[in-house]
């Protein structure tokens, strides 16, 4: 089975994205704020642009496999492998406070929350389990917040009145 998440929404707060199986759309999940990590980096890259308990997971493709959370005292998926990070699950949840770097489910959004959760991740649990008894399981995580280019690179300079003038002044 393959899950996908990708990242579509970006606050200061948190990063909401659509999840879909097998090419089909399941569910919304939220997640701290996207900080542009992705698999490839090395570890003190991941670890320099890393805000514990206020970051993203990087971008990438991960294994998951259920097994019991002692936090939620209950069976969850859990992210094998994830650069940086240990003990990544998706779980309930609705805001941002409730991540610490997981993904949270939920069938409706708001700015920087999930709700449903509970519901939504039952439903997925069902489809989970039945299939970690005949497959595996992956999710490839894509998504980046976007980056505003500089509208003016400097240095840049433009007519005015004869001379040129730095944008630099103008930008003053």
């Amino acid at each position: 089975m393959n899950l996908s998440l990708i990242r579509k929404d970006f606050s200061d707060q948190s990063t909401l994205g659509a999840l879909s199986i097998d090419g089909h759309f399941f569910c919304f999940v939220l997640e701290d704020r996207e900080r542009g990590l992705h698999s490839a980096m090395s570890h003190s890259e991941l670890l320099a642009n890393k805000v514990f308990g206020k970051t993203a997971i990087p971008t990438g493709r991960y294994e998951i496999i259920l097994s019991f959370s002692e936090r939620f005292q209950k069976q969850l998926p859990l992210l094998l492998n994830v650069p940086g990070f240990e003990g990544i699950r998706i779980h309930s949840g609705n805001v941002a406070a409730h991540t610490e770097g997981c993904l949270l489910v939920g069938s409706g959004i708001l700015p920087n929350r999930v709700g449903n959760s509970r519901a939504t991740l039952n439903s997925l649990m069902k489809l989970l389990n039945k299939t970690a008894k005949k497959e595996k399981i992956f999710i490839e995580i894509s998504g980046h917040r976007p980056v505003m280019p500089d509208l003016v690179p400097e240095p840049h300079r433009i007519p005015h009145r004869n001379h040129l003038v730095s944008t630099s002044n103008l930008l003053k």
